[in-house]
């Protein structure tokens, strides 16, 4: 079927439910470029309705457009070939109204077969199949037979590859926050196995198709690099389509009759084969989901359209590995997101455990190497076929750039700790300078003791890092300046004081000697004072004596006019008794006279 056969109908003016009468190209597989029909696209622009996207891949030849059909509630539309030759190329579209969900639509994509003979470049598979993956919300594995390690690795090399592009054409749509976003995201597995001949038996227990799956996809126990080879696609699997649902087929009729297939009615097939294809129908109708877009949006036909030509031109851009070794490919992508989540890990563990500063290099190295070893342990978990640890190296040279990186902010945030420290501690120091405290006489003394006590303070705290001596003594250099200064100050200071001192000495002793002589004088007067007082009280003594001696005068002059008195009558008797009474008076009063005259002048000569 040519990819550019027109449908019937008119397809550019079309209602918002879509009627499309036979299925179209979507994109078309050439030896060139991958092309995109503009009249598919036109369609998928007109649909304003959600969109359920089912996509189908497999092996050429082994019924997948027929299962497709059914889906469309057709026997023929898709090409359904019975021969060697591959029919459908590319991949294929047919829009119809979803049978179970109103207001939505149903978008069936078949693609062509993988591994067509005809083809000879297995890209040509890849990128359809990563395409399907990527642009439904079902994706339908068709495999004939059984599940075998063939049909598993090829599995996980398409959603490998879905991811990187995933990746490289809009990280927004990648980056999921919560677990539940993630199963919205990504596709749901529907693995449909044809003409199914084993048991389904495990241990001798019966099992369904789902556990089957299930057993399929179980990884084994052990650590070895077989086992992790084994199990790797199988985590992958699992990782990528959170919901799988598995349904066995039986061969639909006898082999001569497939050629018809297409043409029989239910009663020329097998029921158990008939049943079996309603039971995939139904739960297809059921439980596909609505393609959903990052964030929870709903795509419309016009956000699938959008989404069909942004990985198309990624692809022809060459975004996508193009080798011929799947185990390869597998290997370049593997181990790259293996160095990657290595790195993370490195990462988080370094942030979580080093406190910048580190105080010692050992500390920081400690950290390093046990960081590194994690890190090494989560890319060999993580790694794939790195056979000749080429991946490895590249890791371990990028954990020595880490390394480096964190020696370098290491040694970045001990200077600015200790920067910061410096200033803090030593802002007293420089205010003091600032307002002159240590401008004078032993300032240089004082200045060199508050700042030994600063840097003890300084060596106190914790956490300065590998730069804290070093630190130290650049601040205490740059500082030098000032503590030469504030010593010439104090000698200068100093030496005046000292001069000072001279003069103010002298100048004392002169007082001194001043002084005593004044206290000497002082002395001697109060000892003149003394002996003048010591004259008036004689002198007060003599003087009292004198008028003592004075009344007696008194009193004897007294007496003698008494006895003047007293003789006056008798003095005729007693005239010469009288006359020498008075002479031996006037002697006395003679002598007495002398006496105290020369008493007094003795006294006044002292």
């Amino acid at each position: 079927m040519d990819c550019q056969s027109p449908i019937k109908g008119d397809t550019v003016d079309m209602a918002p439910l879509i009627h499309m009468p036979e299925p179209l190209c979507l994109i078309e597989n050439t030896n060139g470029p991958l092309l995109v029909n503009p009249e598919a696209l036109k369609i998928l622009s007109a649909i304003r309705q959600p969109v359920v996207v089912v996509a189908i891949v497999g092996l050429y030849r082994t019924g997948k457009s027929y299962l497709m059909n059914k889906l469309a509630g057709k026997n023929k539309g898709f090409s359904v070939g019975s021969t060697v030759q591959s029919h459908t190329k590319g991949i294929w579209m047919w829009c119809v109204p979803h049978p179970k969900k109103p207001n939505h639509t149903l978008v069936l994509l078949d693609t062509e077969g993988l591994g067509d003979v005809e083809k000879g470049d297995k890209t040509n598979d890849t990128h359809i199949s990563v395409l399907a993956l990527l642009l439904c919300s079902t994706f339908v594995y068709n495999t004939m037979n059984k599940i075998d390690q063939g049909a598993i690795d090829l599995l996980h090399y398409v959603t490998e590859l879905s991811h990187l592009l995933r990746i490289d054409t809009s990280p927004n749509l990648n980056r999921v926050d919560d677990a539940a976003n993630f199963v919205r995201i990504c596709p749901d597995l529907v693995w449909t196995l044809r003409d199914f001949y084993l048991g389904l038996e495990a241990n001798g227990q019966l099992i369904t198709a789902d556990e089957y799956l299930e057993n399929s996809l179980r990884p084994k126990q052990g650590t070895n690099q077989h086992l992790q080879n084994f199990n790797l696609p199988r985590l992958c699997i699992q990782k990528f389509f959170p919901v799988k649902k598995c349904f066995i087929f039986d061969l639909p009729t006898h082999q001569k009759k497939l050629a018809q297939l297409e043409t029989l009615h239910n009663d020329d097939l097998d029921p158990k084969f008939v049943q079996q294809v309603a039971e995939f129908c139904s739960y297809i109708f059921s439980h596909s989901k609505t393609k959903t877009l990052s964030g929870g949006i709903k795509a419309s036909g016009s956000h699938l359209e959008n989404l069909v030509q942004t990985y198309v031109n990624a692809i022809n851009s060459g975004d996508l590995p193009c080798m011929e070794s799947e185990v390869l490919t597998l290997a370049q992508i593997k181990n790259s997101v293996a160095v990657q989540k290595a790195i993370a890990h490195y990462d988080q563990e370094m942030g979580q455990k080093l406190q910048l500063p580190a105080e010692t290099l050992q500390e920081l190295l400690y950290l390093h190497r046990a960081s590194e070893k994690k890190a090494i342990e989560v890319f060999m978990k993580n790694s794939f076929k790195d056979e000749d640890q080429g991946y490895q190296k590249k890791l371990e040279m990028q954990l020595a750039a880490k390394q480096n990186d964190f020696h370098k902010r290491n040694l970045e945030a001990s200077q600015n700790r200790c920067s910061a420290l410096l200033e803090d501690i030593f802002h007293p120091l420089e205010e003091n300078v600032k307002q002159g405290v240590y401008s004078k006489p032993g300032g240089h003394r004082l200045f060199i003791q508050q700042r030994d006590e600063l840097k003890a303070k300084y060596n106190q705290e914790p956490r300065k890092g590998i730069q804290a001596e070093e630190a130290l003594q650049k601040y205490l250099e740059s500082k030098e300046s000032m503590s030469v200064t504030i010593l010439q100050t104090d000698l200068a200071l100093t030496a005046m004081e000292k001069e000072i001192e001279g003069i103010t000495e002298e100048f004392i002793k002169a007082e001194a000697q001043r002084l005593m002589e004044s206290l000497m004088q002082h002395q001697q007067m109060m000892e003149s004072r003394k002996i003048f007082h010591q004259e008036q009280v004689r002198l007060m003594e003599t003087n009292r004596v004198y008028q003592e001696a004075l009344q007696q005068r008194v009193m004897e002059c007294q007496l003698q006019v008494l006895i003047k008195k007293r003789l006056k009558s008798s003095r005729r008797n007693c005239k010469l008794r009288t006359e020498n009474f008075m002479m031996n008076s006037r002697i006395f009063q003679g002598m007495t006279h002398q006496m105290i005259h020369a008493s007094y002048s003795k006294e006044l000569k002292h």
